[in-house]
């Protein structure tokens, strides 16, 4: 790991002070300090400044449909118990006993009324609670306080449409009014039928060596690298002309580093696909009482394909062939870039699907993500391997010591003023105005970090 002292001699918060000033300055001038990927100071501060202060995706309602039902997951960099307790409530919890810290799981599912510790015996009720422990009488004397020692429990715990969301912070705002302008978009795509969308199958996970920002930035808003990154999609007559794709491409700047790539699909494909593709005897049972008039005509005519909500969510709709020579069929992806070493995430590839709809459709759904976005999938393959040379280039000394500044400076256009949606819409992909925003969103959350950090130091 490159050891930053090399060429920036001093205390690390006056490294991240330096290094937060000079981002702050090069993205006024379209730059980015590469830096800014694979550096243990900017990694733990990460952890620290954002993964521990804001919402983050954990699960789907779905993956614990009954009373008992667990996952074991990742908020940051701790493993965490996602529980349907006994009472039907919602848990997030640290997979850690309370008595010497071993983890109490090591399970990725199950169902189970308590968590026994393998060390000492220590057992823990499905809703975190200190539920009691061998040789109690000689040991304590009696019953410990079953709050007080019980697992640590993440203080705030949300739902929408069936995504699970955590935050280790009291101070965060409530989920809809931290998401803002986002929340619209995110009814648009998963609120469209009563009954929800449903995990089809267990997440995938694998390695990737690279920074976790890097797939959150990307699909914030980067069409740009379709044409060359995914030309072999085209040529192979998997997906012809999908290396035009950024030329019908929009963007959806929703605030806060969190934005959509939307692309007329319709003019791409084909009239008959309005709502990412979906055919006309499924899109009859969607359910649009809730929606405006600008989302209905966005689904009709640009529909979000690509997004990411900051700091590590990101999804992915699109018609794709489940087979070679076959019609496209949408499928539903959520992708998680989970921190676990600085250059280093582990990507979770969810695929989802309306619950309503016949097993034979979600089938093919499932087989169109997996040829494009598995972990075998052709994208994926061309994805994962060029964000692998921005975490090379990010630990070489040369570079830090030229002090290399990454290029944001593509031609812009305003947003369209006659928008109606909340947000802000270009006409266009071009223009890395989102990509931008989720930088500025990194910066905010690192700046102010730090001074929560100080005042809780004082």
């Amino acid at each position: 790991m490159f050891n930053y002292d090399l060429i920036y001699p001093g205390d690390r918060d006056s490294f991240l002070d330096n290094l937060c000033d000079r981002v702050e300055k090069g993205l006024d001038e379209g730059l980015l300090p590469v830096e800014v990927f694979r550096d243990d100071t900017v990694f733990r501060a990460e952890m620290e400044r954002i993964f521990a202060r804001t919402w983050v995706f954990v699960a789907h309602a779905s993956e614990i449909p009954n009373k008992g039902d667990f996952v074991l997951r990742r908020l940051g960099l701790d493993k965490v118990i996602v529980t349907r307790d006994d009472s039907g409530e919602i848990n997030v919890m640290l997979n850690h006993c309370r008595h010497r810290g071993t983890e109490v799981c090591h399970h990725d599912k199950g169902n189970a009324r308590t968590f026994k510790c393998p060390y000492h015996g220590w057992a823990y009720r499905n809703n975190g609670d200190w539920a009691g422990a061998p040789h109690l009488k000689d040991a304590y004397g009696g019953p410990l306080d079953k709050k007080e020692w019980g697992l640590l429990r993440a203080p705030r715990v949300e739902v929408l449409h069936g995504f699970i969301f955590a935050a280790l912070s009291d101070e965060v705002p409530p989920l809809r009014e931290h998401l803002g302008a986002a929340a619209w978009m995110f009814d648009a795509i998963f609120g469209l039928h009563p009954d929800g969308m449903k995990v089809i199958k267990e997440p995938e996970r694998f390695i990737v060596k690279a920074d976790w920002k890097s797939g959150a930035e990307n699909f914030s808003g980067d069409a740009y690298h379709v044409s060359t990154a995914h030309l072999s999609a085209s040529l192979s007559e998997f997906i012809p002309g999908v290396n035009q794709v950024s030329s019908v491409a929009c963007a959806y700047d929703m605030g806060n580093g969190n934005s959509f790539i939307g692309h007329a699909l319709p003019k791409l494909i084909g009239p008959e696909f309005e709502f990412w593709g979906y055919p006309k005897e499924y899109r009859d049972q969607f359910d649009l009482s809730s929606l405006d008039e600008t989302q209905i005509e966005m689904l009709k005519t640009l529909p979000p394909t690509i997004g990411t909500l900051f700091p590590n969510f990101s999804y992915l709709r699109f018609p794709q062939p489940d087979r070679p020579g076959a019609m496209p069929v949408p499928f539903t992806s959520i992708r998680v870039w989970q921190p676990v070493s600085p250059g280093v995430m582990e990507l979770w590839n969810y695929e989802l699907e309306y619950a309503f709809l016949p097993d034979e459709f979600v089938e093919k759904c499932y087989m169109a993500g997996q040829f494009g976005f598995g972990s075998g999938g052709i994208f994926e393959q061309d994805d994962t391997a060029v964000w692998e040379g921005i975490a090379k280039v990010a630990n070489s000394p040369w570079t830090r010591s030229k002090g290399m500044k990454l290029h944001y400076q593509q031609k812009r256009e305003g947003a369209d003023p006659t928008w109606k949606g909340p947000g802000l819409f270009y006409p266009a992909v071009y223009g890395e105005n989102c990509q931008e925003e989720f930088w500025r969103r990194w910066l905010k959350d690192m700046k102010e970090g730090k001074s929560e950090q100080n005042g809780g130091n004082q």
